[in-house]
């Protein structure tokens, strides 16, 4: 039954509400292209207030900046200086130490011949915590040491005793044909813990030290190598001695790299400096972070260079340094921080060219300016916001019922469905023009309750009047109905019955809603919508069986849920159909509604209930599968005459789409059924009856339950048996 919906209550208060309407038209154009009072008054305080403030903590940042900047340079000098000052005071009182060793070695040949050197060897050795071997080599090949011990590695193959802190070290050539390597092991207080002793092939004279010493004629710090009774890789400061212009030996001391870089780690400009001792060619010798950055092979020591590091920010830094001023102090970025670097040579009475390479964060010397700049920048920003704060807030005694009052209009042109609370205001005019907006608000929800949303939105937005009339158009037109409802009516209680008729229109309503369908009318239990009108849809067809997809599966998820509490399923039929068909008003001024008419809405009704013969859920016709059946999955089902038509039109039942989600994709058994359909409907539409029924027949022996293999090979059969049926297809 078709049913006109809307109250004359409701037309009367739409009669006297649709120039409020129009009212919200230009009220919203107003509203959009002129300024608002409440943003213009924090916008001009803020353009007025904003610049000064930035300029004042600008201008504290730079001169904090440059400050900091002086600082860390001034700071990095003195720090090169004193650091050059100390390296060199970390080597001059061995050096001294090794001197007055060549001296004694001068006057007294035989002194480091015998015993009576080995207190004074510990004397040198106990000077200072950064020498760990003090020797002589003679030239002989005679040696003898005073040395510490590490209790954790091997000497001559097997662990020193327990407590061992130093040892005694001496060779003698002249004892036996085969030198042999002593070793007396001794505690803290020297006292003897041990011995060990076994043949050697070490000779001082072939060692790097002695022949640096022999080769220079004077005090020489040697290059990196590997001391070979320690396994340790350091220098050796060393001063030949001698006798009547000849050679007697050479005295040293042995001082470790990573001694040197405990050095660097224990004196840092910053907090996050980093310091390097490089040789002549950048290889790193010492460094503050403590890093191995030597590596040993078969008593060869191999330096890293500085730009080979794990650590790519000295690399950077030394590709950046200033060329032909080794004394220059630089800054450069890297990661978006800055850094200041210096490069200073030590002097050449060092006798090393050697290099310290040190780099520090400039933020290490600016966080103390910067916490104040935050401090600053705080202080000043909350100011601000307090301002801006005071500013709205008297703004919006004055502002805020006009801009809530804009907010209610725009959202009833928007037909929002969230309820806004009434405006309370003391201003008589205002609470006046605010009840107004109410009632109209009412009004046009009330209306766009029984009208096609799209119509409402349509008159909302354009000066358009309610007016009776219509035009064509090509539309696709829908209809849905629950397959046994009468039944199912005497059965449930009904509120129950209720309460499911409601789930059920609603997951449809939400469905052609999704698709930008317009719903026409709630029959009883049937459905009616349209696609193509009031709004333009190029693809109307395909979203009208989209539609029917997204109810199909929403249907199944409710029939889940109801077959879990004991209840009956509800199964629908739709029918879809498209065609030029009158699209309106009708009715009178008192009362009208915008529908659809024409032969194409009876097309389509016609579709929704034939599912009934062939067991179909959605039949479309064949002006719907040319519109969209390249996205569709269906397969034809028969050639039907329709109530009002002479001919026959073919139509299809829609069982899937491709592209809108996986589960309306069709399976491989849903596509072979589909293609043995078309075979069966090819031979029928050929009129070879006998191979269409055989064709429906091996469809139901693959497929049991296909109702409409059933119902045309029943029809095929009687066909078969009655002569007079031959000359009919189906009703």
């Amino acid at each position: 039954m078709w049913r006109h919906w809307t109250p004359n209550l409701l037309s009367n208060i739409l009669k006297e509400s649709l120039g409020g309407v129009r009212i919200i038209g230009r009220m919203r154009f107003f509203h959009d292209t002129n300024l608002r009072l409440r943003p213009s008054i924090l916008t001009l305080f803020v353009l007025l207030t904003v610049p000064v403030f930035i300029a004042i903590v600008a201008a504290n940042y730079l001169s904090n900046e440059r400050t900091a900047r002086d600082n860390a340079e001034s700071l990095l000098k003195r720090f090169n200086v004193e650091a050059v000052e100390n390296i060199q005071n970390v080597f001059d009182p061995i050096k001294s130490l090794i001197r007055s060793a060549a001296a004694i070695g001068s006057e007294q040949p035989d002194f480091f011949a015998s015993k009576r050197s080995v207190n004074y060897l510990f004397s040198i050795l106990q000077h200072s915590d950064r020498i760990v071997s003090a020797y002589v080599g003679l030239n002989d090949g005679a040696f003898r040491q005073a040395r510490q011990i590490d209790p954790a590695v091997e000497v001559q193959g097997r662990l020193p005793p327990p407590g061992t802190r130093y040892a005694e070290r001496w060779i003698d050539p002249s004892l036996r044909s085969a030198p042999i390597d002593h070793y007396i092991f001794l505690d803290g207080d020297r006292r003897e813990l041990g011995s060990s002793e076994q043949t050697t092939s070490y000779d001082p004279r072939a060692r790097l030290w002695y022949r640096t010493a022999q080769q220079s004629g004077g005090l020489s710090v040697s290059d990196v190598d590997v001391f070979a009774a320690l396994g340790l890789v350091g220098f050796t400061v060393a001063a030949p001695f001698y006798q009547d212009g000849k050679l007697q030996g050479v005295a040293a001391a042995d001082i470790t790299l990573d001694d040197l870089s405990g050095y660097l780690g224990e004196r840092r400009v910053s907090p996050g400096t980093l310091s390097y001792i490089l040789d002549h060619q950048g290889r790193v010798i010492a460094n503050s972070e403590g890093a191995r950055t030597y590596t040993s092979h078969a008593g060869k020591v191999e330096l890293q260079h500085v730009t080979s590091l794990g650590n790519d920010l000295p690399a950077v830094a030394f590709g950046l340094r200033p060329r032909g001023d080794d004394n220059k102090t630089f800054s450069f970025f890297h990661g978006g921080r800055e850094y200041v670097a210096s490069l200073t040579t030590l002097p050449a009475s060092f006798g090393k060219k050697w290099q310290l390479f040190v780099i520090t964060p400039l933020a290490d010397f600016t966080s103390v300016f910067e916490a104040h700049n935050n401090k600053l920048f705080a202080f000043g920003l909350l100011a601000i916001v307090l301002q801006i704060l005071i500013i709205y807030f008297l703004s919006s005694v004055i502002s805020a019922p006009l801009e809530k009052l804009a907010h209610k209009v725009t959202r009833i042109q928007d037909l929002s469905s969230e309820p806004t609370a009434p405006l309370q205001s003391p201003i008589r005019e205002v609470a006046l023009l605010s009840r107004a907006i109410d009632t109209l608000d009412a009004a046009v929800k009330s209306f766009a309750a029984f009208v096609p949303i799209g119509l409402v939105r349509e008159l909302l937005e354009s000066d358009q009047k309610l007016e009776l009339g219509g035009h064509s158009r090509f539309l696709t037109i829908f209809f849905s109905d629950l397959e046994g409802f009468s039944s199912l009516s005497e059965e449930l209680p009904s509120q129950d019955l209720l309460m499911r008729v409601s789930a059920y229109l609603e997951v449809v309503t939400k469905a052609v809603n999704e698709e930008h369908g317009t719903i026409d009318k709630f029959i009883g239990d049937g459905v009616m919508a349209f696609w193509g009108a009031p709004a333009l849809l190029e693809d109307h067809a395909l979203r009208a069986c989209q539609a029917a997809l997204r109810i199909r599966s929403g249907m199944a998820a409710l029939n889940t849920r109801w077959q879990a509490e004991g209840g009956k399923p509800m199964r629908i039929r739709v029918g879809i159909h498209s065609d030029a068909v009158l699209v309106g008003n009708i009715g009178s001024k008192e009362r009208m509604s915008y529908t659809v008419m024409g032969d194409g809405v009876n097309v389509a009704a016609r579709l929704e209930g034939i599912n009934k013969e062939y067991g179909t859920r959605i039949c479309i016709s064949h002006s719907v599968f040319k519109e969209a059946g390249e996205r569709l999955c269906v397969r034809p089902v028969d050639d039907v005459v329709v109530k009002g038509r002479r001919s026959k039109i073919p139509i299809y039942e829609l069982v899937g789409a491709y592209g809108l989600g996986e589960e309306f994709e069709p399976d491989e058994a849903m596509l072979r059924l589909c293609r043995m359909t078309r075979d069966a409907y090819d031979a029928l539409i050929a009129e070879n009856f006998p191979l269409a029924l055989e064709r429906y027949r091996e469809i139901l022996a693959e497929y049991p339950d296909d109702t409409v293999a059933a119902e045309m090979a029943r029809r095929l059969a009687v066909m078969e048996t009655t002569p007079r049926v031959q000359r009919q297809l189906s009703r």
